[in-house]
């Protein structure tokens, strides 16, 4: 018979949201725990636009050049470059007015990529089964039971207390919606400049947090065609609900879909 799954649980205030680690395996000690925590109040004093001495606001503003820092923060903006491409401008940490009144903002790409590195932490400290759910946002692992996967509730963009879908989801995988519920029109199309809000909402599902949530801002930006372009990025599958209440899925997206109410917790996404 296997031993009951001891399990961690914390929440934690930071990048402006709250963060919370749900843990299901045996491994009790928190010394995973606390530097996966360590990690995010790291990277929310490196990246945050919102902490005026940050270096990313020092870079925005031009009181620091490329030269002046490290390695970590060249590495962002260097996928950030990569994803304006990919994306044909829909996703673009340059282009955006951020809140340190810069133009440089870079979050879209840092809170995924964050909390799939806290991720990595917790299973080099030997977790195995967990959630890291960041404001919706979720890097997944393994099982949230013995032969369970992890329920998956995805808001619906215009009641908040009702679920759109249910998603069946076994890590390492990786869940992200972008909407307006939360904070209105705050997704800007970096190529007008203006808010867009022709999809009521957009959750994309794949295998990495850091891509994962980039693209789910970028299909929003694109409307409807985002699905098409997603086709070109192997493993990822994207559900876009528009504010007539119909609901797009690309191809693969109906693998992820909860057939049967199996019980126990749902983990709400965005």
């Amino acid at each position: 018979m296997s031993t009951p799954a001891t399990g961690l649980h914390h929440v934690e205030l930071v990048m402006g949201t709250a963060v919370s680690f749900d843990i299901r395996d045996n491994v009790a000690e928190r010394r995973g725990l606390d530097a996966a925590i360590a990690w995010l109040h790291h990277v929310d004093q490196t990246f945050s636009p919102y902490i005026p001495d940050s270096p990313i606001s020092r870079l925005g503003r031009g009181d620091l050049t490329l030269d002046d820092v490290d390695d970590e923060i060249t590495g962002v903006l260097l996928q950030c470059e990569q994803l304006r491409a990919d994306t044909e401008g829909a996703f673009d940490a340059f282009a955006v007015p951020a809140p340190n009144g810069t133009m440089l903002d870079p979050s879209g790409y840092v809170k995924g990529w964050s909390i799939e590195r806290a991720a990595t932490i917790l299973e080099t400290a030997g977790h195995t089964d967990f959630t890291i759910n960041a404001g919706g946002d979720i890097a997944v692992r393994g099982h949230a039971a013995p032969d369970t996967p992890w329920a998956i509730g995805i808001r619906h963009p215009e009641d908040r207390n009702q679920l759109a879908m249910v998603l069946d989801v076994i890590g390492p995988a990786a869940v992200a919606t972008s909407a307006t519920y939360e904070r209105g029109a705050h997704i800007v199309d970096p190529r007008t400049g203006q808010p867009t809000t022709d999809l009521a909402s957009v959750t994309v599902v794949g295998p990495d947090l850091s891509s994962v949530d980039a693209y789910a801002t970028a299909i929003f930006v694109m409307g409807l065609r985002g699905l098409q372009w997603l086709a070109k990025h192997p493993g990822h599958d994207a559900m876009a609900i528009t504010h007539d209440d119909r609901v797009h899925l690309t191809p693969g997206f109906d693998k992820w879909r909860r057939r049967v109410d199996c019980g126990g917790h749902v983990v709400k996404g965005g």
